[in-house]
């Protein structure tokens, strides 16, 4: 599959199943966030998988919309050391975080496996129930697992802007 394609196949996959998953294709999907690039090479970022029961039954408490994984991969960043643009002091973590997920988000659909970005969280209760990532600016929780039979993107997956609208030739 080309990189279009899978770009295009990849959608917010919202219904899950228990299916165990096999643990190199999780390798492969960590070892493609590590891939991901980041500002100056800094790498601010940390990921969590959370896979223990009951550590999901903990994420649980701080957010809803885990869809039936039985995992998931937690993103977040630390501004200190993060590279800070010096025209504008724009710090790149948010941004190096956004991209370390999205690479997440396009491995699992590689896998054959589905996710959606998770941002509808409570960082604050996730911290307390997690202290390892207290001093990280939690940036999303990717719930990962196999998509049920009855899975389909939303209605609105094929909504996106013509080029002529989002692209502009100087």
């Amino acid at each position: 599959m080309s990189f279009l394609e899978l770009a295009k196949a990849r959608y917010s996959c919202r219904k899950l199943t228990a299916k165990p998953i096999e643990p190199d294709k999780i390798e492969r999907i960590l070892q493609a966030a590590i891939a991901a690039p980041t500002a100056k090479n800094v790498q601010p970022y940390k990921i969590w998988k959370v896979t223990s029961p009951a550590a999901m039954d903990k994420l649980k408490q701080a957010t809803h919309f885990t869809f039936g994984a039985e995992l998931a991969l937690v993103v977040g960043v630390k501004y200190d050391g993060a590279f800070v643009r010096p025209f504008d002091n724009v710090n790149f973590a948010q941004v190096d975080g956004a991209i370390v997920g999205t690479h997440i988000m396009l491995a699992v659909q590689d896998e054959g496996l589905g996710t959606t970005w998770v941002g509808y969280f409570d960082a604050p209760k996730l911290q307390e129930l997690f202290p390892e990532m207290q001093g990280y600016e939690l940036v999303a929780i990717f719930p990962i697992g196999y998509p049920a039979d009855d899975a389909k993107p939303s209605n609105r997956h094929e909504d996106r802007r013509n080029i002529s609208d989002a692209v502009t030739e100087l």
